[in-house]
């Protein structure tokens, strides 16, 4: 015969702030768990989801990053006509973008810290190429020290606005606009126009890399082929997502890291449960004796406290999903090991993050309960009436 779920839930009940204290501590330990899976996720969907799927990016043969890439004018001429680009809607100009990525640093004071984002020249009409949107004022023109920043660069550094001056490498420059680019890492990046970010960093000829359209992503393999078998140039050529997410092994030393500390933290939380279950035990020695006598079996006894921690860990991983789920709505920034650059993004709490929380919340209710119901079950019948 088996004891009611009702009974289990009476007894938790009953021992609220006991119960709460514990719940509190699991809930607390699979928070930790699910912000760094958050912000894993946040980080790999913002690399790996840069980018059009009809995109190739070319740099340097041996480049792993833009900023360790340089590329000539002329090796740009070379690429226009390969087969397989598109054209614009016009049918006159190859949908190919020369670009220059520079590193600068936006600075900061006190607690701030400076953070390195990604400065990249490239020609107005280009900007099309990196799926991006215009949120607010208006696209730099050509020949003018202008930006446009992604939002996610303003969010965190609210001084660059509209109508702003910021200084950037040797110069000052005007911010006219801000862009959009929904979760992809465009949002931490200042767009600026070609030639003035070539001549600002005194680098007009070898530039770092040249993104292409293919004329549809089936025929990007096909592309690549073409690029790559092009002797007269030296350069490596793949697809623009699979460069990006490349980058995530950012993420990796922050998983395991978060990791280890939750799991560390899970032994105390799974200490603190079995604890708290012993005390339950000891306190309802004569309640144990008495389900004894009205003909429960130790398995049931046993599966009974079992459930009982069960039940801790459910509304503790519940718990920690009502705490971490805001985090969808948090902008934060990583240092990229590739590029030396920040990387913004936003936290992912998806429906995956929450089901492992949960998981891993009921794994510790299960271990922290194990040895107390064993040692609820196996109390005899006399002994437990005593009390004992």
């Amino acid at each position: 015969m088996a004891l009611p779920i009702s009974y289990n839930l009476r007894n938790l009940v009953e021992r609220k702030t006991t119960t709460a204290m514990t719940a509190l501590g699991v809930a607390l330990t699979t928070a930790v768990l699910m912000t760094v899976l958050a912000l894993v996720n946040g980080l790999h969907a913002a690399l790996s989801g840069t980018g059009d799927p009809r995109n190739v990016l070319v740099l340097r043969k041996g480049s792993g990053a833009e900023m360790a890439s340089n590329l000539s004018r002329q090796t740009f001429q070379d690429l226009l006509y390969t087969p397989g680009i598109a054209m614009d809607d016009g049918g006159k100009r190859p949908l190919a973008s020369l670009e220059i990525v520079s590193v600068v640093n936006l600075g900061g004071d006190g607690l701030k810290g400076g953070a390195n984002v990604n400065l990249r020249g490239l020609l107005s009409e280009n900007a099309a190429l990196h799926d991006v949107t215009l949120k607010e004022g208006r696209w730099f023109a050509s020949g003018e020290r202008e930006v446009v920043v992604g939002s996610a660069v303003t969010h965190r550094h609210p001084e660059f606005r509209v109508g702003s001056t910021v200084h950037l490498g040797p110069y000052d420059w005007q911010v006219v606009g801000v862009m959009d680019g929904g979760r992809s890492a465009a949002n931490g990046e200042i767009f600026a126009d070609l030639n003035q970010v070539a001549s600002a960093f005194s680098r007009q000829d070898e530039l770092t890399s040249v993104l292409i359209r293919a004329q549809s992503e089936s025929a990007v393999p096909a592309l690549i082929s073409a690029l790559q078998q092009n002797r007269r140039v030296n350069i490596t050529a793949s697809s623009e997502r699979d460069y990006y997410a490349s980058q995530s092994v950012s993420g990796a030393p922050l998983q395991f890291l978060g990791s280890l500390i939750a799991i560390i933290m899970a032994f105390g939380s799974i200490f603190a449960a079995m604890n708290t279950m012993y005390a339950s035990v000891a306190r309802r020695s004569a309640e144990i004796g008495t389900l004894r006598t009205l003909g429960f079996s130790r398995t049931s006894i046993l599966l009974s406290f079992l459930l009982e921690s069960l039940l801790v860990g459910a509304i503790a991983g519940l718990a920690a999903c009502v705490v971490v789920f805001p985090l969808n709505f948090v902008t934060t920034a990583i240092g990229n090991l590739k590029t030396f650059t920040e990387t913004a993004f936003r936290f992912q709490v998806g429906f995956g993050v929450m089901a492992a929380g949960i998981v891993f919340a009921l794994m510790i209710g299960v271990l922290g309960g194990m040895l107390p119901a064993r040692a609820a079950a196996g109390k005899e019948i006399l002994t437990a009436l005593k009390g004992a």
